[in-house]
């Protein structure tokens, strides 16, 4: 009857089922969290331990073993419940027979431990009349002598020790009944409690289930607002990416040619200064040049004085007349042509706005985003359309899974249900106090009987005199052996009772225990009720009939139960897709490819982005402007040169020395005058000219370093400005193709997200069917097997072990009270041969 009553609680907790193993699920893109919303059960400890009285457990479980040692008789049991064993049709029949003999074979060790017991039952209440008839007679102790032997102080002691030992012994075994009855009243009182929690755990389950459904079709609509962003920010996203792309190619090249602007526009102002400032030197060293030659004639004739006859001044002044081929020319920059040819080519070049034409090629490179958006004007809509569709596909698959169907269903078991516990448990709870009362009364008059064993032997051990005679022992001691016996008597008059009831508990217990508790534990039980064609020879499987109406699906309790303890969703516990297979019907594979061809249409015109060909003429035409070759070599060296041989004020000092030492006359005077014309020279016209000359010196190198290598610089930037454009027109087309693709990729992935994790979430965790394996763990292992058939089958084995050593504990009672009662009579001893003599009776 448990066993039918397990299979319903799981058949009306269960309609439902998930079978497909669900994809994974994908990284999940930016902004794409899905988290399922998940209730929190009460009902926490899934597998029932007890804990201090735990090890109890185990020891009655060991000696089961012992007493029923067969495995789990699978066959037995599937034959029983096919209805091929029922007395009233079938009693001696040869497969009855069969089943029979197969059922004791079984049940050997319980029927002889039963057997045994009730022989218990029967013989001790005859043997206790025996006994007492007996006793009456002055017969089995009942004679109030007692015979002297030279052990009995040994005996004394010996019958003392074994009983004592038998008391503490038995004594474990009521601590053991008395534990077992507190636990068991203890736990069935939680039964309330623990039914309460896993109904309202079931109940979550039921009202969590539509939340969750919801929220999956809410994800749609997260996933299409990401997906319709990304489409409105097509400029961004697809244009910015192709923009990239452009400007790592072309923005070096065109920083080159806006570069090579600036130094057009340079050189051009360079070329000019040099023009003007070398047009002004052609013309003013000429000056200098006539007023030394006018100093140098001068002293020419100051030097035909007669002083220059005289011995002491002629090598002075012929000193004088070596140095005046210094006062000649050094420079001849009048030879140098102007560069009016150059600037004029440079001019030529410059009507070309070169830099204009470069911004206009930035200009165009920075609009690519907004060409994108304009050419793809029409692909945002039509995938927009699409997703809409998308939308309404995946409302109706939720409404066609049958998940909450199954729930109403669902709850009306969970109503019908709760309501026949309720309905029972005053009863079940009314039953378990005369239980327990029942209980406690053998654990109580089991204590009597202790009690009265334990004072017996206090009284008899303290109250035992040794030099009293039988006839002279005290009343401690009398009175001990009365308990002692006192304490027999109650053990005849109670010990069958006990012993009944041990039996008939350890029966129920052992078979419940070995029958369903074991077998519940290992799934041998599910293997039963899977038995194809069993609780209805119209189905394979229960289950499949039951609750998919169809054959060939092979749905068995254990999985159901081994999916729902994994926390599965009902979808794959049931094998709902053999009702409406999810995976089938939440595809968009179609959608995608309608997609993928809309984005394909994608084609984006961007050949004139870069420099037009003016640009490139006007590069060749400042190459070929002639800058790179003037003779710099022949500039540079005249350039390089002072206006004068010497320097005039170190000259016109040399003259002042020669002056000074010269006699007063005609050629100091002339000398005197000269000096000052020369130093005249020097500041006012021969020193600025310096000065001009150096800067046209440098001019010329910073024009010389502009012009080396120009047309190696313009080739190499117009092949740049080819290689650039021959990567817009080969390669950036399939750029584009690559970066429409996984621009459109992006957008799918959103729904191929959304719909793995959606497949998911139906299959694995909707209705995540965990509260029922636990309320079907709770009903049998935690309820039945914990709550009830392991204390009860302590409560046997330790009542049972104390009513069992009754009967030892009789014999040594008995004839220990001979040591501890006043006797009648005593034998009588002669001093010299110590022989015991027996007395006459009085």
């Amino acid at each position: 009857m448990t066993l039918t009553l397990g299979v319903l609680l799981l058949l009306g907790l269960c309609q439902r089922t998930i079978s497909e193993e669900p994809s994974s699920s994908p990284n999940s893109p930016d902004d794409l969290k899905f988290q399922l919303p998940t209730p929190t059960y009460e009902t926490k400890d899934y597998y029932y331990t007890p804990r201090s009285i735990g090890n109890l457990f185990k020891m009655v479980h060991v000696f089961l073993y012992v007493v029923q040692p067969n495995f789990f008789p699978k066959d037995i049991v599937r034959e029983i419940l096919q209805k091929k064993f029922e007395l009233s049709m079938d009693y001696g029949k040869p497969e009855s027979v069969v089943l029979t003999l197969q059922v004791v074979q079984y049940e050997i060790g319980i029927i002889f431990w039963a057997v045994l017991g009730l022989l218990f039952v029967i013989l001790m209440p005859l043997a206790g009349l025996c006994f007492g008839l007996c006793r009456c007679f002055n017969r089995c102790g009942g004679e109030m002598h007692q015979r002297q032997m030279r052990d009995g102080p040994f005996r004394r002691k010996y019958y003392a020790l074994t009983l004592l030992v038998l008391c503490v012994l038995m004594s474990i075994g009521i601590i053991y009944g008395f534990m077992a009855n507190h636990y068991l009243r203890t736990h069935i009182r939680k039964a309330r409690t623990l039914a309460e929690s896993n109904f309202r755990d079931l109940r979550t389950l039921q009202n969590v289930t539509v939340p969750q459904i919801n929220y999956v079709l809410d994800q749609y609509t997260t996933t299409k607002k990401k997906a319709v962003s990304d489409l409105d920010n097509i400029k961004t996203l697809l244009g910015g990416d192709i923009q990239e792309h452009v400007k790592l190619k072309t923005f070096p090249v065109l920083d080159d040619v806006e570069a090579m602007a600036e130094e057009i526009r340079d050189t051009k102002v360079l070329l000019v200064s040099v023009n003007k400032n070398l047009w002004e030197l052609k013309k003013s060293p000429e000056e200098i040049y006539r007023g030394l030659q006018d100093v140098k004639r001068d002293l020419e004739q100051s030097l035909k004085d007669p002083v220059c006859s005289v011995p002491a001044q002629r090598a002075r002044c012929d000193s004088i007349r070596m140095s005046l081929d210094q006062l000649d020319n050094n420079t001849y920059l009048g030879q140098l042509r102007l560069l009016d040819n150059e600037i004029n080519n440079v001019n030529g070049v410059l009507q070309t706005n070169l830099s204009s034409l470069v911004q206009m090629s930035y200009q165009s490179i920075n609009n690519i985003p907004e060409r994108v958006q304009k050419q793809t004007t029409e692909i945002p809509p039509a995938v927009k359309r699409t997703l809409n569709y998308i939308g309404l596909n995946i409302k109706m698959i939720a409404q066609k899974v049958p998940i909450q169907e199954k729930l109403s269903v669902f709850l009306d078991s969970i109503d019908n249900f709760e309501s026949n516990i309720y309905r029972e448990l005053p009863r079940v709870e009314k039953y378990e106090s005369y239980r327990w009362l029942s209980c406690l009364i053998i654990c109580c008059f089991l204590t009597l009987i202790m009690i009265f064993y334990y004072l017996g032997l206090l009284c008899g051990v303290f109250g035992y005199k040794r030099n009293a005679t039988p006839t002279t022992r005290g009343c401690v001691s009398n009175t001990g052996g009365t308990f002692l016996m006192v304490g027999v008597g109650v053990s005849f008059f109670f010990c069958w009772i006990s012993m009944l009831f041990v039996v008939l508990t350890f029966v129920i217990g052992v078979n419940m225990e070995k029958l369903v508790c074991e077998p519940y534990q290992n799934r041998k039980l599910f293997q039963i009720m899977d038995t194809p064609y069993l609780l209805n020879e119209n189905w394979k499987y229960y289950l499949s009939g039951k609750i998919l109406n169809n054959m060939d699906v092979n749905l068995t309790i254990e999985q159901v139960y081994s999916d729902c303890k994994d926390n599965k969703g009902i979808y794959t516990a049931l094998r709902l897709e053999n009702v409406y297979n999810v995976s089938k019907h939440l595809t968009i594979e179609e959608h995608i490819e309608y997609m993928n061809n809309e984005f394909a249409k994608i084609n984006v015109n961007l050949d004139d982005i870069i420099l037009k060909d003016e640009g490139k003429r006007n590069l060749l035409d400042f190459s070929d402007s002639g800058v790179e070759q003037i003779d710099y070599y022949t500039y540079l060296t005249e350039t390089g040169k002072s206006l004068t041989k010497v320097n005039l004020l170190t000259y016109a000092s040399g003259l002042k020395e020669h002056a000074d030492k010269l006699p007063p006359g005609v050629l100091k005077e002339s000398l005197t005058r000269n000096i000052i014309k020369i130093k005249d020279i020097h500041n006012i016209k021969a020193l600025p000219l310096e000065l001009q000359l150096k800067e046209l010196h440098r001019q010329i190198q910073e024009l010389q370093q502009r012009g080396s290598g120009l047309k190696v610089k313009v080739t190499n930037i117009l092949d740049a400005l080819d290689s650039s454009q021959k990567f817009i027109t080969n390669d950036l087309p399939s750029i584009i193709i690559e970066e429409s693709k996984e621009y459109a990729d992006i957008i799918v992935s959103y729904f191929q997200y959304y719909l793995n994790w959606a497949k998911v979430a139906i299959m694995e965790e909707i209705a995540a069917c965990k509260p029922v394996a636990t309320a079907f763990n709770s009903a049998f292992d935690v309820f039945l097997c914990n709550y009830i058939t392991k204390p009860m089958n302590l409560f046997w084995f330790g009542i049972g072990k104390a009513t069992i050593l009754l009967l030892p504990a009789i014999i040594i009672a008995v004839k220990l009270a001979k040591y501890y009662r006043r006797m009648d009579s005593e034998d009588v001893y002669e001093d010299d041969e110590n022989i015991p003599m027996k007395k006459p009776c009085s």
